[in-house]
């Protein structure tokens, strides 16, 4: 006679992972990639070295005449020893 509890079961059990979004990270890095070179270019000036005049600078200072007057004696006295 057969006995109904010396049944054998077997079971197999298979997983599959599957990632993505490295191709989202790698057009996330490549935009970041392009914002910071053209930020750089405007920043460091790209403008290819041509010049139209506006970068020269002429300072003019009026007024000092009397704050500089006697600094050359001043500083001459300042540097003589004293005793």
């Amino acid at each position: 006679m057969s006995h109904p509890d010396n049944t054998v079961s077997e079971r197999n059990t298979t997983t599959t992972t599957t990632t993505s979004g490295g191709a989202g990270m790698g057009i996330i890095v490549g935009a970041l990639v392009v914002v910071v070179a053209v930020l750089a270019y405007f920043v460091l000036g790209g403008d290819g070295g041509a010049s139209n005049g506006a970068s020269d600078v002429s300072v003019t200072i009026e007024g000092a005449g009397d704050a500089v007057e006697g600094a050359a004696t001043a500083v001459g006295d300042a540097a003589t020893p004293s005793e």
